[in-house]
């Protein structure tokens, strides 16, 4: 039996100290604050990234160099058969489609699986869970990655940010909605269900933004998931209290739904949303 490595980025917010727990490997992604090259988890930490955005620093993401990832797999080839590699979905970078083209010419052709399942954050860092499960259970390389592309969409994440600046920033709010919004406490729910984040409703208060994000979910594990078992999940990048208060209103509301895990959202998706929000993703239960 092949033995088979499991890798991702740092994208699905699993941390390095996690990646040695789990016997993975993440490739941390690079950052430019003010020009200045950083990378997530290794060079720069949570706090340095969230103190630097509250002095509104130029930051911006970039994909890891083909050189980085080529390294990352070179080095996990001398110890392992194959290697199953989950980057951030496609829709939303285009560092999977270069992995995917290195990993097309030797000396990785056969023994390097790209998997773009069209994830990110807590349902990313769910597909590398689940890639491990199947590896001990004796799958092989191609029999993972058929079982991830087949269940890529069986995914959903609900986002409300606290604040429309860095979605301003990004382009996606427009100067004068951002300033109507500030006035008028608008809270936007954003989506994350396949390779693209939509908007998917704008309410007024945090408040009601955490129920629009319950109803979400709900209606997705009782009419899209119905019949299907599913995980659970939530992210932040509030506050620990508020991220503690946010964890027991979830519990209250699905209490046969144990919540598997609760992280900060990754750098690369806190840097276009800011502090203070909060995520709910489910995912169904895969079966192989």
């Amino acid at each position: 039996m092949s033995k088979i490595a499991v890798a991702t980025d740092s994208n699905s917010g699993i941390t390095q100290a996690q990646a040695k727990q789990m016997g993975i490997r993440v490739l941390p992604m690079p950052f430019f604050i003010n020009e200045e090259l950083y990378f997530e988890d290794i060079t720069l930490t949570q706090s340095e990234f969230y103190q630097r955005l509250a002095e509104d620093a130029d930051i911006f993401t970039s994909q890891p160099a083909p050189g980085n990832v080529m390294e990352l797999w070179d080095d996990l080839l001398r110890e392992y058969d194959q290697v199953i590699y989950i980057p951030m979905s496609s829709g939303l970078s285009a560092s999977c489609e270069t992995a995917e083209a290195l990993a097309e010419d030797e000396p990785y052709a056969g023994r390097v699986f790209v998997v773009d399942n069209q994830r990110i954050s807590i349902t990313q860092r769910q597909s590398v869970l689940d890639a491990l499960e199947m590896a001990a259970a004796g799958l092989s390389a191609q029999q993972i990655v058929d079982v991830l592309m087949r269940e890529k969409l069986q995914a959903s994440i609900y986002i409300t940010v606290d604040t429309l600046k860095y979605l301003k920033k990004g382009g996606r709010v427009t100067p004068a909605g951002a300033a109507l919004g500030a006035v008028l406490n608008i809270k936007p729910v954003l989506q994350i269900q396949g390779e693209k984040l939509d908007a998917f409703a704008k309410v007024r208060g945090m408040k009601a933004a955490r129920l629009k994000m319950l109803d979400a979910m709900e209606k997705d594990i009782n009419e899209r998931f119905a019949g299907h078992k599913v995980r659970l999940m939530a992210a932040y990048t509030c506050t620990e209290e508020e991220a503690a208060d946010w964890r027991a209103q979830i519990e209250e509301r699905f209490p046969d739904h144990p919540l598997e895990m609760m992280d900060p959202l990754s750098l690369s998706v806190s840097c276009h949303i800011g502090k203070g929000s909060m995520a709910i993703a489910c995912c169904k239960v895969i079966e192989y």
